[in-house]
């Protein structure tokens, strides 16, 4: 029916909460993005005064997700990508990079926010080459992500690992480490994982996070770098290895020191 995809859109809508500020749409606020609300937009502004450079650091996220899966797509011959997180569309998505360079690629992208699932559906069109699914889960949930990535994966041939800012989501060190090993656990190998989330070495953006947890519908969790390295425990790190956000493969041409930011990412290989 021509109307199936409005009623879905409809009632998927119906389950925001439009009242209480939620982390994808701050981050798109702090994107500069028009997928945001009023209680997003007031929060992201508290932030922004209490630590202005989060606005570099989620520029900074962005930029390593295009970095990382062109390097997944272009010199490790990945062709598949599992987004966990996708937040909401904004510009290099990872399908556009990753079928920019192999229109072939496929991608799951994964999110529990019904607004980012509608976007998600409406502007995230793939290659006819290639494939996008968008999965409705909780990345707490690793086993039925990975049972419904699997109508659109081959598990049999590696699979890029997208995690960008949505392990800082759990606020339990041993959970996080024990979801991303288990969905780790249910790729090939020959997988990789790419993850970044913010780092506890500045007080302002500790501040900064606890006041916004305080009134938000989600929360999110800081952690050292030390804390995060270790999500890639007994994998093959990639060159520069463990890094400041700005620091890992910046673009050819960019110009001086990398600006420093309370962030850190890496890639690495499921042996």
């Amino acid at each position: 029916m021509a109307d199936e995809p409005a009623r879905v859109a409809e009632e998927t809508l119906s389950r925001v909460d439009f009242t209480l500020p939620h982390s994808a749409r701050v981050w798109n606020y702090l994107l500069g993005g028009k997928d945001n609300y009023a209680p997003d937009r007031e929060v992201g502004e508290q932030i922004l005064a209490a630590f202005p450079s989060i606005a570099h650091i989620a520029r900074q996220q962005r930029s390593f997700l295009a970095r990382a899966v062109r390097f997944l797509v272009r010199e490790a011959g990945v062709r598949q990508f599992l987004d966990i997180g996708t937040g909401l569309p904004t510009a290099d998505n990872t399908h556009e990079v990753a079928q920019a360079a192999a229109p072939q690629c496929r991608i799951v992208y994964v999110d529990n926010d019904p607004l980012v699932l509608v976007h998600a559906r409406a502007l995230l069109t793939s290659t006819t080459e290639g494939a996008c699914a968008y999965l409705d889960a909780d990345v707490r949930d690793p086993g039925a992500i990975l049972q419904a990535a699997s109508d659109t994966l081959d598990f049999d041939q590696p699979i890029g690992l997208m995690m960008l800012g949505i392990l800082g989501q759990l606020p339990d060190d041993d959970d996080a480490q024990s979801i991303a090993g288990r969905l780790l656990d249910g790729l090939p190998s020959g997988s990789y994982l790419a993850l970044s989330d913010g780092t506890d070495t500045d007080e302002a953006l500790n501040a900064a996070i606890a006041a916004y947890n305080a009134g938000s519908a989600s929360s999110y969790h800081l952690r050292s770098p030390e804390r995060i390295a270790a999500f890639f425990d007994g994998l093959e790190l990639i060159e520069p290895g463990v890094v400041m956000t700005s620091e890992w493969r910046p673009a050819p041409g960019a110009i001086g020191t990398p600006v420093e930011v309370d962030a850190v990412c890496g890639i690495g290989r499921k042996p």
